[in-house]
């Protein structure tokens, strides 16, 4: 399950991008990739979990600089603000705020220092995604009885999101922004999150009617037919089909996953399910992205079969949703579930 996880990578971290199975170093790494690597790694039962999260939570300290602002690519031992962005702070607040409360004394010690320079930059978060990884971050402290005193800026948070929805949404329409691009469940995993910490039942509201919304929309034809990065899906318009990524597959694994973590309906166990499956072939194309040869995931659903490449993004992408399924489902443990 781990071989092309383990393959990616090295002393340094996960290595963004891969030429069919091959790590392609000069590709360099990101805070997005390990930070999610971080959190695989936490799930894992393997000899190799402990260095890897050492691996990984050097990463993050080492590229977010005094400001609390991360570098996410790090290139030719350099690291770069080139690719920046408020998503990937946010991935990052996700991973540290798990590791706060992972066992192992010398991680949990980099991740509160992490939590420390981060968290206040997030309560100015203004991207959607940004918000509500950074939120389910702090839901998660929230839940653990940890950093209580920032439950009054997660509200601000939500009801920063929830405002969103008020001016976008019609009756056709039941979202946060006029078009639909990547990681979209995200949002409503963030708020049923945040009903969870809080019992705010506005927030417990706009959540379903967003995710069902979303749902609803990408199974029509009884799989998962995932919004495509070629125009992404503009109000009154159509769903393009194509490139499909293994990333949004996860995100709506893992939302649906929430959702039945904090409600208890079954429907949401189920879509998880049939989310999950998009991986194995039940998809548009009919063709499994997870390559049981070299234990990756290929990079996209295209309009001629798959992207032959094997980036971080995918595998890591397809082990957190891996993972997720048989912690909550399997298990029936309904641990709380972080998000891509």
């Amino acid at each position: 399950m781990y071989r092309h996880f383990l393959n990616m990578t090295d002393s340094t971290g996960i290595i963004q991008f891969a030429d069919k199975s091959k790590p392609k170093k000069e590709s360099g790494y990101t805070v997005d990739d390990n930070a999610r690597a971080l959190l695989v790694a936490m799930d894992m039962e393997s000899k190799e979990k402990e260095r890897l999260m050492n691996i990984y939570i050097r990463f993050l300290e080492e590229a977010q600089d005094s400001r609390g602002i991360w570098q996410n690519l790090k290139l030719d031992g350099k690291f770069s603000p080139v690719i920046n962005s408020e998503d990937s702070m946010g991935r990052g607040i996700i991973a540290a705020s798990f590791a706060l409360n992972c066992g192992i004394s010398d991680t949990e010690k980099m991740a509160k220092k992490i939590l420390g320079k981060a968290l206040p930059r997030a309560f100015k978060f203004n991207s959607p995604r940004a918000i509500s990884y950074a939120l389910i971050g702090i839901e998660n402290l929230i839940d653990r009885g940890r950093y209580l005193w920032v439950l009054p800026y997660a509200k601000q948070m939500a009801d920063k999101l929830i405002m969103l929805y008020q001016m976008n949404r019609s009756p056709d329409w039941l979202w946060f922004e006029d078009k639909l691009t990547y990681c979209n469940a995200v949002i409503p995993h963030a708020l049923f999150g945040f009903y969870r910490v809080s019992g705010n039942a506005r927030a417990l509201k706009v959540a379903k009617d967003t995710l069902d919304f979303l749902t609803d929309s990408l199974f029509k034809k009884g799989y998962l037919n995932i919004v495509g990065n070629r125009g992404w899906w503009h109000r009154q318009s159509f769903i393009p089909d194509f490139d499909q990524q293994p990333v949004d597959a996860a995100s709506v694994v893992l939302a649906c996953l929430e959702a039945f973590a904090v409600t208890g309906e079954s429907e949401y166990a189920y879509k998880a399910r049939i989310a999950y499956d998009w991986y194995w072939g039940k998809n548009i194309n009919g063709i499994p992205l997870y390559n049981k040869d070299t234990q990756g995931c290929h990079d996209a659903l295209v309009p001629d079969g798959v992207n032959l490449n094997q980036g971080a993004e995918a595998v890591i992408s397809f082990l957190m949703a891996h993972h997720a399924i048989k912690n909550v489902i399997e298990k029936k443990s309904q641990r709380l579930i972080p998000a891509v």
